[in-house]
């Protein structure tokens, strides 16, 4: 995820003592909670006592004195980088430390009190799924309560994730980003505090073969026809009109099993579509419709006359990518460095084997740029699997005798302090998304051109072009 502490806020003491600096933690671009700067040296620290001083990336050090204006802005950034670093290492960034730590912070900071309630989560095909969960239950409770609410069963469950969507006019989602094991769903939909945002439930992995698993349930079945029936009404997957009166005979019939098996040999099938953008590609500012799967990102375009063009750049091609954000200056003025309050821009730039000699940046502008980016992760990752002999089932662990367990997170919120001792009996399940992270990925140093950028991401799955692939 993209972690970023855009701006700082002055805030006054508890009992109307002295004013302190609060930092905003922003997820994707929104904000996730408010921190000061001793609460993150205290997640430093115990992250310290569990891992070791040689894990951790440098923190910026205490100060005697009150700091100036630029020495805040100073410290702004350096935590930013901070965090930045610890999210992307894939042992510190999966810990139960950090991951509480975010999840306490979004709650205190939203103010919600730990009650039950009921939350929406929808189905490909918007069918509504109401689960009585805790506001305190992260993304993995939240997720096991809908698959105990369908009667999906256990070993099925790390095969589909929770996703943050908008719901367009037409009934279609635009995604906004997988909800993470940082985050606590039900503040992260109110939080936005508009009726557009949703939760999602849809398959997490892009291997078509992995469908055969999830068909031999029924209620996995149930789930791939719906996703699979609204991507086709909603223009995801290819059709021509010969294919889709074959479907439609298989719909009147109900087989469902085959309607899947002919929708797996269609063009897009199983993809994630993003909303319209541009890109640099194959001219600067060209319009173009992006759609990740199947070890790919292909970019359709419209041609003069309203032909339709599409190109694929396979993830086994892509050296490396980053994201980078800015933020565009006023007309005819000027911003100072991190107070930026126009609309932020988002790039998602990868480098491309053209040929066996020739590699070529490919730039995407599109405010789900960071989205784009975690595709090609979970499909690098996915591709890393099948190479080690590894497999979904094996990855997967039961929730001990069959009941949902509690976190630590879920306990009342308590201000201050923010951090407690992790619950070293937890067992967390293993999903698909995020297992392999440690595998796939490596930071190869940031542009030095580029001082808004984060570390450009290395693709241990890229592959050279022999002389049989020109």
């Amino acid at each position: 995820m993209h972690f970023s502490i855009p701006e700082t806020e002055s805030r006054s003491g508890d009992s109307g003592g002295s004013a302190y600096v609060a930092y905003n933690i922003h997820v994707n671009g929104v904000l996730h909670c408010r921190v000061r700067y001793s609460q993150l040296l205290g997640l430093h620290e115990q992250l310290r006592k569990e891992y070791g001083a040689n894990v951790l990336p440098a923190f910026p050090p205490k100060k005697l004195f009150s700091l100036t204006p630029a020495e805040v802005e100073q410290r702004r950034e350096q935590l930013e980088k901070y965090m930045q670093a610890v999210r992307q290492d894939p042992l510190l960034g999966s810990s139960e430390t950090f991951n509480s730590f975010l999840r306490r912070a979004q709650q205190e900071t939203q103010q919600v009190p730990t009650e039950e309630v009921s939350l929406e989560v929808l189905l490909s095909n918007g069918q509504k799924v109401l689960v009585n969960v805790l506001t305190s239950d992260q993304t993995e409770d939240v997720l096991e309560a809908v698959a105990a609410k369908l009667d999906l069963p256990d070993d099925l469950i790390g095969y589909f994730s929770l996703f943050l969507v908008r719901e367009k006019e037409d009934g279609a989602f635009s995604f906004v980003r997988k909800l993470q094991e940082f985050e606590l769903p039900y503040v992260s939909v109110t939080s936005l505090r508009s009726q557009e945002y949703k939760i999602v439930l849809r398959k997490s992995y892009w291997d078509s073969a992995y469908d055969d698993d999830v068909m031999e349930n029924r209620v996995g079945l149930n789930l791939l026809y719906a996703q699979t029936v609204a991507d086709i009404e909603h223009g995801w997957i290819l059709v021509t009109k010969e294919q889709h009166r074959q479907l439609k005979s298989l719909q009147e019939k109900v087989s469902k099993k085959e309607f899947l098996r002919l929708a797996q040999t269609l063009r897009h099938y199983g993809y994630l579509r993003f909303d319209a953008c541009v890109a640099d590609f194959p001219e600067k500012d060209c319009p173009v419709v992006v759609s990740a799967g199947n070890s790919e990102l292909s970019l359709q375009l419209r041609l003069p006359g309203q032909q339709l063009r599409e190109g694929s750049f396979r993830v086994t091609r892509m050296r490396c990518w980053r994201v980078t954000s800015s933020v565009p200056l006023p007309s005819g003025g000027t911003s100072s460095p991190g107070r930026g309050r126009g609309e932020v821009r988002l790039e998602l730039a990868f480098e491309y084997l053209m040929s066996k000699d020739r590699l070529q940046w490919v730039t995407i502008t599109s405010p789900q740029a960071i989205m784009m980016s975690i595709c090609l992760q979970s499909m690098v990752d996915e591709l890393m699997v099948k190479k080690s002999g590894g497999s979904i089932r094996k990855m997967l662990r039961r929730r001990v005798g069959g009941t949902l367990r509690r976190s630590e997170s879920q306990q009342a919120v308590k201000s201050p302090p923010l951090l407690e001792s992790p619950d070293a009996s937890r067992e967390s399940m293993v999903k698909l998304s995020s297992k392999l992270s440690a595998v796939s990925l490596r930071g190869i140093g940031t542009p030095g051109t580029d001082a808004s950028a984060s570390d450009v991401h290395g693709n241990f799955a890229f592959e050279g072009i022999g002389d049989e692939d020109l």
